[in-house]
């Protein structure tokens, strides 16, 4: 595989940051929801960010 250049490295740097934030938010949601649907919904989001998130850490190596 080709090796990153720097603003490349700072995309996925920032695209990290954005799916960590993603993943937190939507675990909060999940937690503090009352509706079971809703609830489900919010974990499915987390765990595509989540998907998101460590594939990105993957790319880094």
């Amino acid at each position: 595989m080709a090796e990153l250049t720097s603003k490349e490295l700072g995309a996925i740097e920032d695209q990290l940051s954005v799916e960590q934030l993603l993943i937190k938010k939507y675990q909060m949601y999940s937690q503090t929801s009352t509706d079971p649907q809703i609830k489900m919904k919010c974990e499915q989001i987390a765990a595509k960010h989540q998907n998101h998130f460590d594939r990105l850490m993957n790319q880094l190596g």
